[in-house]
């Protein structure tokens, strides 16, 4: 039978030594995220926790306060594949943009019927006789206000690494992947773009392009792609990404391009607030020379 009279708290036994409730008199737990932050600031210095730790956790706590919208790809920066497009333009497009997972659509954007994943389209090209549509992935849609705990619950239970995003009208929003959220908590994730910078900042691609490192030296974009820059050009800018940047007006992102002179410069990857990796184009001869933005391709 229980206890009619239930000790109150105050009457429940205090288990804490009287060393542990002098220590907590004395340094308060911390009632706040920012004070919370000065503590693990303060760890840190104390040697108690590493830096990586502490940026970890600092990840974390800044989490509570985001939302999907906070770090999603806008719908318009979205690589999406019609199903309807010929096989030479689905690769074409895997290949350039080199994303694992692409939202596919039929007749309109926002009608996403599946996920296409990179190493189902070698499929297609062994068997031209299969249909794509037998090789999409159910998709995912979150509520571009979900929080960024919930989101992440979500991925780990339902094993979906990218999910389309929504807003309160039911529109695609834009695209969220796995990646994007452990990014808060770990920082920038290295990808199959992030090449060891001895290992080169050029590569010939099979089209005839070249994907180039942001980092490049313009000095050495020059020389390679034979740009007439000015000196003051030359001067003030040490990477043909910062000068991009500048010329624009802004850090580009994803999907973006600028025409410079004789060359077309697609963004394959912008983190961290840089271009990390170019797909650079040689123009015909008698295309329009004037630098400014290209439209990008849907």
């Amino acid at each position: 039978m229980s206890d009619p009279h239930p000790a109150r708290p105050s009457e429940r036994e205090d288990k804490r030594s009287f060393w542990q409730r002098l220590q907590e008199f004395l340094h308060p737990s911390p009632d706040s995220a920012d004070a919370l932050l000065e503590t693990l600031a303060e760890a840190e210095g104390n040697a108690i926790i590493s830096p990586e730790a502490r940026l970890m956790l600092e990840g974390v706590i800044g989490m509570a306060d985001r939302t999907v919208s906070d770090i999603m790809v806008p719908a318009a920066r979205i690589d999406a594949l019609d199903i309807h497009a010929p096989f030479d333009a689905l690769l074409d497009q895997v290949i350039r943009t080199a994303h694992s997972r692409f939202p596919v659509y039929e007749g309109s954007r926002e009608n996403i019927i599946g996920v296409l994943m990179a190493k189902d389209v070698l499929k297609l090209q062994r068997s031209p006789t299969l249909k794509l549509r037998t090789l999409l992935r159910p998709a995912n849609f979150v509520a571009e206000s979900k929080g960024l705990y919930d989101l992440l619950r979500e991925f780990r239970n339902s094993r979906y690494h990218l999910s389309m995003v929504i807003d309160e009208f039911g529109n695609i929003a834009g695209l969220v992947t796995m990646e994007d959220v452990l990014e808060q908590i770990v920082g920038e994730i290295e990808d199959e773009f992030d090449t060891p910078d001895e290992e080169g900042d050029i590569f010939a691609l099979a089209d005839g392009s070249y994907r180039v490192t942001g980092a490049l030296d313009l000095a050495r974009a020059q020389a390679a792609f034979d740009l007439q820059l000015s000196e003051e050009d030359l001067l003030g800018f040490d990477t043909l990404g910062g000068y991009v940047a500048h010329c624009m007006g802004h850090v580009p992102r994803r999907g973006e391009v600028w025409q410079l002179q004789h060359l077309e410069l697609r963004v394959l990857l912008a983190k961290g607030g840089a271009v990390r990796w170019f797909q650079v184009r040689r123009l015909d001869a008698d295309a329009d020379s004037a630098p400014g933005p290209v439209a990008a391709e849907s």
